[in-house]
């Protein structure tokens, strides 16, 4: 079965140096459960294919129902100094929102 995971959780993302910075936080524990087993670093580096060209670090907040990962290479070089469009990083946790995930 495939899900939005905008459907159980919502994002906020910006920059650190060149890596961006995307938290998922799921409405509910349900969600949480969810993002928890199948938000995994490699889909996330899978999803971001082409605009990540570094790691993807993987961070658990179960207190607050939320993952937060860290996109290395993905700014173009930060905001000081990147020539692309979204060099902070703002919008990587809409686009983020738009994966769809296979569960069980």
């Amino acid at each position: 079965m495939k899900i939005k995971l905008l459907d159980i959780a919502h994002g906020r993302s910006g920059d650190k140096g060149d890596a961006g910075n995307v938290g998922v936080i799921a409405y509910d524990d349900k969600g949480y459960e969810i993002i928890k087993k199948y938000l995994t670093e490699e889909r996330v580096k899978e999803h971001f294919k082409g605009i990540c060209l570094g790691k993807v670090e993987r961070f658990e907040l179960p207190n607050i129902r939320a993952l937060n990962f860290l996109l290395h290479n993905t700014l173009g070089g930060g905001g000081t100094v990147s020539l692309k469009h979204d060099a902070q990083g703002k919008t990587l946790a809409t686009a983020m929102l738009r994966m769809e995930l296979e569960i069980d």
